[in-house]
């Protein structure tokens, strides 16, 4: 069982055709594209030499998102329009981009907690697009996935890693303090506490088993020709077992 974004499992379902499937979400978390460069209030400001930093070019759920964005802006056909624009930087190193003034990468399509940090601590710093607003409404951004193979052959550990994820959301979301206390001491992060806990605290922040947005995502993937099977509902690519959770 693998955790990543909705793009990845997405492109497994297609390539092996079916045979990998969605378990379950585990979180619906914000995506934002912020900027300090003082030009730049919408999409239509980037101009060739403005640099947006987004994890892997071309196929991160924020660089997606920003296809996503181009083609509602600019006309479906337009949807690779700021691809151009875009480099490749891990999170903690396009922060510290945003940080320099001097440095090239003015723009960060950024997740939490760094969105936080950013608008917090980046002069000037303010959001261009939000991914709520590009997709309607939550994105699942962490998705557990499998191959049918295993998840078939395996019914009931399916439905114990549904209920541990949804006995871990209760969890941050009964007790955000002691779950931010769990992750700290377990994995490491320097991260402050306090900052940790008021960062899961924020509403925007879904922890969820429930799949959502994830068929808009999908259908975006198919029109642009990056998956070649047409999936009718969120269910196509999740195990039936997922069914029960509800979605989109």
């Amino acid at each position: 069982v693998v955790s990543a974004g909705p793009g990845n499992m997405l492109l497994l379902w297609d390539r092996t055709r079916g045979g990998v499937r969605g378990i379950a979400s585990n979180a619906a978390l914000p995506a934002r594209l912020i900027t300090r460069a003082p030009h730049i209030r919408t999409l239509a400001d980037y101009g060739e030499n403005d640099r947006i930093a987004v994890p892997t070019v071309g196929v991160s759920t924020q660089a997606i998102l920003l296809q996503m964005a181009s083609a509602a802006q600019f006309g479906a056909s337009e949807w690779r329009r700021l691809d151009a624009n875009t480099v490749q930087m891990g999170h903690a190193d396009a922060f510290v981009a945003m940080m320099n003034p001097r440095h090239e990468v003015a723009s960060h399509f950024a997740s939490p907690p760094f969105i936080t940090r950013e608008l917090r601590e980046v002069p000037g710093a303010r959001v261009v697009v939000d991914s709520n607003a590009i997709v309607g409404g939550n994105l699942s951004t962490a998705v557990l996935f499998a191959t049918t193979r295993f998840t078939d052959a395996n019914p009931a550990l399916v439905r114990a890693v549904i209920a541990a994820s949804e006995e871990a959301i209760a969890a941050i979301r009964d007790d955000p303090a002691g779950a931010a206390a769990d992750y700290l001491a377990l994995s490491g992060d320097r991260m402050m506490a306090e900052d940790l806990t008021a960062l899961l605290r924020e509403p925007d922040m879904v922890f969820s088993t429930r799949p959502e947005g994830t068929l808009t995502f999908a259908q975006f993937l198919h029109r642009t020709g990056t998956l070649r099977m047409q999936p009718a509902a969120w269910t196509d690519y999740f195990v039936p077992a997922a069914a029960a959770l509800g979605g989109s």
